[in-house]
Parts: structure tokens; C-alpha cells; sequence
């Protein structure tokens, strides 16, 4: 073997797109095909007991094929992108020595930005810090910490809303750990290692040639939801007592409408169109990820043949023929 083929870095397909854009049917497809292990790419997949709410792959999806990085916390905890980065590595790595093929899937676009291109020096969580910020906001609320915030840093300000506690906090922590607004440190080049550079990821984008069609499923997949317990499993979460709406786990789509539901804050038919509503902003988000990687291979997902197309791209994609 030559010098040139063994510092070559391996390709990886990765697999993305919005909600109810049908990367589950065209991930199952592949492993019909090929020896595949998939990595999911999600930030509500890897929380266990929260299944129905987030479109988890089912019991029997799973024999089908090995999953990774679903069901590896409790709700109560949190994962950040720099820890999806370095299991995503460590399990490509694994994938690839057991002779199988490494496909990464899933819609959590900031997981595979971090995966691709390196992470900010952004310091790690503080409990005492995180303690005195939420006793600042017991006592004078999230909206007196988001003006603290426009003061020290504007630029991140002017991209929350004033109730954004999870992101307020953590933009206030940054600046209270680093000295540092975080908007200055995202803007710095993240770092380099040489973990990432033996692989070349190829990302095979699933988007909507007509919007209304994908919103049309995420309203008929919510539903489906719904009919199979989602507000009973919400329920079951509600009933710990370490679960609150504050926790990024309990802030996925769908979960916070439920849970005020069961608050008895807003009605049923509320809920359900609170609920549709925000999965349509978290669809309309992706895209624009998406859509700011020239590098992406880009299939139709509401074509009939979208899943056929798919599986064409991954596997051209997988032996090396995917456009450099």
C-alpha cells in the first residue's frame, strides 16, 4: 500500500435533513443493501424514556440495524455538540475497524457543524455558576438577565428572545467563566485536530422541492403521535421531580406544548398547533442550515422516488463516486 492511499482520508456519507424529510426510509434502504451502522445525528435521540415525541426508530428498526448514540441519557442530563463530536469520531472509528460501514443520520445541524468543522474554545458548564444565574432569574426573571446580557454581549442578545432561558444562561456563563462575550468566541477559528482529518464527510442533504408538501407530513406525523400516547409519555416525564421545563431535554419540539398542556395553560387543539407550529420552525431552521453547504449532495424528499434517489447518492457517496 502506498504512502498517498494510507494518509487518505476515508469518506463518510452523512445523511441530514428536516424533520419528516425520510432519513429512517432511506437509512433502512441502504442497510438492505450494506453492512451499515448508523450514528444518529439528533440532539432528542440520545434521551431515553422520550420515544413517541421525538419519531425514535423503533424496536424493530433497530434489529434491522445497529443504532449508536440513542438512549445514552437520562433527561434529567445534557449533551453538548462537543461531546457528540467526540463520540461520533470514536464510533466511525469503530465502525470502520469492525470492516462495516459508518452512515451518519440525522437533523441536528449544529452536531454536524461541530463534527466537520472543529469546535470554539467556549469554556465547559459551571453547576455554581448555572446555581447563581437561576437564583438571579428566580428572583427577576429571564427577561432583567436578557438585558444584562445585551449589555456585555448585544450581538448574541439580538438573536434570543427575552424568555430564552437555556440560552441565555449559557451565553451569561460563557462571559462569566471566559471574560469574553460568546458571540466574539464563536467567531474565532475553532480548533483543529487531527481526529476528524481521516475522514472526508460527504453530506447527502433530503430537501423539499415544495415546502407544503413536508408540512403536510409533519402535521399528519404529529398527529400520528398524539393517537399513540405522546401526551401520556409527557405525562410520565412531568410526574419526576427532577424534570423541568427549563432542561434542554424538556425544551425539544412537542415536549414543552404537552407539558403545558398537562399545566393546563393552553387547550388540546392549542397544544396540538403550538406543537405542529414550532416543528415547522425547527423544519425551516434545518433547511437553512442545509442550505449553506455547498458541498451537500441535494435530493428531492417530497419526490416519489425520493427514496430510491437517496439510496443512489449514499452509495455513490460510499464507493467514491460523490462529486469532490
Amino acid at each position: 500500500m502506498s504512502a498517498a492511499s494510507e494518509t487518505r482520508p476515508t469518506t463518510v456519507a452523512c445523511l441530514l435533513g428536516p424533520t419528516a424529510s425520510g432519513k429512517t426510509a432511506a437509512a433502512l434502504a441502504l442497510a438492505e443493501r450494506r453492512p451499515i451502522e448508523i450514528v444518529s445525528v439528533d440532539s432528542a435521540l440520545v434521551y431515553r424514556g422520550m420515544d413517541i415525541g421525538t419519531a425514535k426508530p423503533t424496536r424493530d428498526e433497530r434489529a434491522r440495524v445497529p443504532h449508536h448514540l440513542i438512549d445514552i441519557l437520562d433527561p434529567a442530563d445534557a449533551y453538548s455538540a462537543a461531546a457528540f463530536r467526540a463520540d461520533a469520531l470514536r464510533l466511525v472509528g469503530e465502525i470502520v475497524a469492525r470492516g462495516h460501514t459508518p452512515l451518519l443520520a440525522g437533523g441536528t445541524m449544529l452536531y454536524y457543524k461541530a463534527l466537520t468543522q472543529g469546535l470554539n474554545d467556549l469554556p465547559g458548564a459551571d453547576p455554581a455558576v448555572r446555581a447563581e444565574l437561576d437564583a438571579d432569574a428566580a428572583r427577576d426573571g429571564w427577561p432583567a438577565l436578557h438585558a444584562r446580557l445585551a449589555q456585555i454581549d448585544p450581538e448574541t442578545a439580538a438573536r434570543l428572545a427575552p424568555n430564552d432561558s437555556q440560552r441565555i444562561q449559557r451565553a451569561l456563563e460563557v462571559f462569566m467563566l471566559s471574560g469574553q462575550p460568546m458571540s466574539a468566541l464563536l467567531a474565532a477559528p475553532p480548533r483543529a485536530d487531527d481526529a476528524a482529518a481521516r475522514y472526508r464527510f460527504v453530506p447527502v442533504a433530503l430537501e423539499p422541492s415544495d415546502r407544503a408538501v413536508l408540512h403536510a407530513r409533519i402535521a399528519a406525523r404529529f398527529d400520528a403521535m398524539l393517537d399513540a400516547g405522546f401526551v401520556d409519555e409527557v405525562e410520565r416525564l412531568r410526574r419526576r421531580d427532577d424534570l423541568h421545563l427549563g432542561l434542554p431535554s424538556m425544551r425539544c419540539v412537542g415536549y414543552r406544548q404537552a407539558w403545558e398542556f398537562l399545566d393546563g395553560e393552553i387547550d388540546y387543539r392549542t397544544m396540538r398547533d403550538k406543537g405542529i407550529f414550532a416543528t415547522r420552525q425547527l423544519c425551516k431552521r434545518q433547511i437553512t442550515w442545509l442550505r449553506a453547504m455547498p458541498e451537500r449532495i441535494v435530493v428531492d424528499c417530497v419526490a416519489e422516488d425520493a427514496t430510491a434517489h437517496a439510496l443512489d447518492a449514499l452509495e455513490r457517496t460510499i464507493d467514491g463516486r460523490a462529486p469532490r
